[in-house]
C-alpha cells in the first residue's frame, strides 16, 4: 500500500544535505556579487550552516536553529539596522535560486512554487525588519512554510 503522506519541503528537497550545499555555494557567490558582498562582508564561517538550519526548520524539518540559535527572533536580530534595499533583496532571491538551479535541487513546479513563496515572503520581512525603526518580538513564532499556504498581510509589530 502506498503512503499517502505528503513530504514536507524540507523532505523533498532531500533534508539537511541539500541545503547545507546551497548555502555554503551560495555565499561564495556572494563573494563575488557587486550588491551583496559589502552586506556580508563580515560574515561569521558558520553563517551558512546557521542559515541551512533555518530554512531545514521552516521548511518542515529539524527544530535545530530554534534550540541551538534563539528562533526566529534571532534572525530578526541578525537584520536590524542593516538597512536592506529591495535591490539588496531581489539580488538575494535571484543568486539563491539561481544557485539552487547550478545544485540541482528539485526544479518542479511544485516545489519551486512554494520556495519562491517563501523566499519572497521571508525576503521581505528581512528589508522590514533591517530598517532603523524595526523591533523584536522575542515571543514571535517560526515560521513555518509548506506546499502552498499563504500568509496573512505583515500587520507590523
Amino acid at each position: 500500500m502506498q503512503n499517502s503522506a505528503v513530504p514536507t519541503l524540507y523532505e523533498w528537497l532531500g533534508g539537511m544535505e541539500p541545503l547545507l550545499r546551497l548555502t555554503a555555494r551560495f555565499y561564495e557567490r556572494v563573494k563575488d556579487d557587486a550588491l551583496l558582498a559589502p552586506v556580508f562582508a563580515h560574515m561569521d564561517a558558520s553563517h551558512p550552516q546557521h542559515v541551512a538550519a533555518f530554512l531545514a526548520e521552516v521548511l518542515g524539518g529539524p527544530k535545530s536553529y530554534s534550540a541551538h540559535h534563539g528562533g526566529h527572533a534571532h534572525m530578526v536580530r541578525q537584520h536590524l539596522d542593516r538597512h536592506l534595499t529591495q535591490a539588496h533583496r531581489r539580488q538575494w532571491v535571484s543568486l539563491l535560486l539561481s544557485t539552487a538551479d547550478e545544485l540541482g535541487l528539485p526544479d518542479d513546479p511544485e516545489f519551486r512554487s512554494a520556495l519562491v513563496g517563501y523566499l519572497e515572503w521571508g525576503s521581505r520581512l528581512a528589508v522590514i525588519n533591517s530598517q532603523g525603526d524595526a523591533v523584536v518580538d522575542p515571543d514571535a513564532p517560526m515560521p513555518q512554510w509548506g506546499w502552498g499556504e499563504v500568509k496573512g498581510p505583515y500587520a507590523g509589530g
